[in-house]
């Protein structure tokens, strides 16, 4: 392990980071629902995300082809799966919420606890930056899966109010 600053170790450095990423989402995750959901607030999650995937230019980042494949198939099957079970759409007047359930985010912190917990496995076996790419790619394709159903729930409830009744 090499040290940083401060003689902080990058495991501990690593720590903190996704610690902090965690609290940010959670915050992020309770302003986000108390404003109505728009396409827009639906898609630019994925879409800012996938600049991510600039990471590999850069070698050190490269992972097999067959291993982005199952990191991201693991995430959009796997590990979306308890997102898509915890939140859903519904209409509030003319408005479009995001209603989640209680345990929406215990999900998170666990999907976090996951992460973290498995890259300890995955830090011997690969380097730290293949680990953080691999696991960049399984987030992805959890936040793909998950945002393009919302997608698809907001549609079907933005039709339901154009319709005459």
């Amino acid at each position: 392990m090499h040290a940083l600053p401060f003689g902080v170790s990058q495991q501990t450095f690593t720590a903190v980071v996704t610690v902090c990423g965690l609290i940010g989402v959670l915050f992020w995750r309770v302003r986000e629902g108390r404003s109505a959901v728009t396409v827009r607030k639906i898609m630019i999650p994925p879409l800012g995300m996938s600049t991510g995937f600039c990471m590999f230019f850069a070698p050190q980042f490269r992972v097999p082809w067959l291993w982005a494949l199952v990191a991201f198939l693991a995430g959009a099957v796997l590990l979306a799966w308890p997102l898509l079970a915890t939140s859903r759409l519904e209409r509030d007047g003319e408005a479009i919420m995001m209603r989640r359930s209680k345990v929406f985010f215990l999900v998170i912190v666990v999907l976090a606890a996951v992460r973290y917990f498995a890259r300890g496995y995955f830090d011997h076996v690969l380097t730290l930056e293949q680990t953080g790419g691999l696991f960049f790619i399984l987030a992805f394709g959890m936040i793909l899966r998950w945002r393009l159903s919302m997608l698809r729930q907001y549609r079907q409830l933005a039709q339901v109010s154009l319709e005459p009744a």
